[in-house]
């Protein structure tokens, strides 16, 4: 029976839970770099040892930290970024004479085929790319190249490029989301970026239907389809049949569709899951009901998953990369709170069941489901 490791990244600090494949009793391993910001922890799909994590401060800056065995133990790596002396900045070098300033690394996607490759999404906007394990970073400059750069505003969490998705069968397609200016596909590897936003609308520009300009929270993919494409942005869920090029609605009867985080089973690609919230204002859950919604039939017709859930007085949130799925036979899910729960249905919905409730605030969830 195969196990799954839960990488877990908070304010304060990572966790590392495991079980085996019923899923039921949990190790916790933590907290890893206490009292850190860790936005954000995932392994390679190569090595179930390696795992790649985002460790920042507003004080000491960002640190790039590896683990080769399964999380026991880290070692800092980056060493081409730089402080400037002034707390709180960051620097990596973008192939120029002249470093990148940026605030964070938002997300971390390791190569599907490269254990030693690594892609790093950073606010303020920009990608880079670590070809030796994450020691040495470059920028992967067409995307800020692309000429809608200019106009590219922060949302209100920074201008963040927090979605990095690879296409599993296509080396040279990738696909980013950017908050706030939207979605861009590269089918060349990163020379050149098309923006993808085409049937998304945003009532809080200038132009509701511009190329660019809208807030997207996170973009999913089931890797059997990587040109089906399910988002969750400001105010509506939406899915793309041909890789991002249209977009259509699919909020159907959710009762709200604002939200962060999407996800999609993984053994059946038209079902996926999303966390409403009450509003852009009010990110909590509506009624305080804590509801994950299941969608069966790939948008439009929804269902609440409640089970195991605080059904009163609950006002966490779930943040965009605060969700994930496992790959064992029956599909586990799993979400981390603002408040600091991390839970778990081991029945892809039906039930759920807290792993831990008193971490500090969840910013990250991700899975790695591993040989017995």
């Amino acid at each position: 029976m195969c196990r799954v490791r839960v990488l877990v990244g908070t304010r304060k600090g990572a966790f590392v839970l495991t079980s085996d494949g019923k899923r039921e009793k949990w190790e916790v391993s933590g907290p890893h770099f206490a009292g850190w910001e860790m936005y954000h922890l995932k392994g390679s799909p190569v090595d179930p040892n390696r795992i790649y994590a985002s460790q920042t401060s507003g004080w000491f800056g960002q640190v790039m930290q590896r683990s080769d065995d399964g999380g026991k133990t880290w070692e800092p790596v980056g060493n081409n970024f730089a402080y400037d002396g002034v707390p709180g900045t960051h620097q990596w070098y973008d192939g120029t004479a002249h470093p990148w300033e940026f605030k964070r690394v938002w997300h971390l996607e390791p190569s599907l085929t490269d254990v030693d490759t690594v892609y790093a999404g950073v606010e303020d906007a920009a990608l880079f790319r670590s070809t030796d394990g994450g020691k040495s970073w470059g920028e992967i400059s067409g995307l800020r190249k692309h000429g809608s750069g200019p106009h590219w505003q922060p949302g209100a969490g920074g201008m963040c490029l927090h979605t990095i998705m690879l296409d599993p069968t296509d080396a040279q397609r990738m696909f980013i989301a950017i908050s706030s200016a939207g979605a861009f596909r590269t089918d060349d590897g990163g020379e050149t970026w098309k923006a993808i936003n085409r049937g998304l609308r945003s009532q809080h520009i200038p132009d509701p239907a511009a190329e660019v300009g809208h807030c997207v929270h996170h973009i999913a993919m089931h890797p059997e389809r990587p040109g089906v494409l399910f988002m969750q942005k400001h105010w509506d869920v939406m899915r793309s049949d041909d890789a991002g090029d249209n977009w259509h609605e699919v909020s159907g009867n959710l009762p709200t569709d604002f939200g962060f985080c999407i996800d999609v089973h993984a053994h059946e690609p038209e079902t996926i899951y999303v966390v409403p919230i009450k509003s852009d204002g009010e990110h909590f859950p509506l009624d305080g009901k804590l509801r994950v919604y299941r969608s069966r039939s790939g948008g439009n017709e929804w269902e609440p998953l409640t089970k195991g859930l605080p059904q009163k007085d609950c006002y966490v949130n779930v943040l965009r990369d605060a969700m994930a799925v496992d790959s064992l036979d029956q599909c586990g899910v799993y979400f981390g709170t603002t408040g600091g729960q991390v839970y778990c249905s081991p029945n892809a919905g039906e039930s759920w069941a807290p792993i831990v409730r008193d971490l500090p605030a969840v910013l990250s969830v991700e899975v790695q489901t591993l040989p017995a």
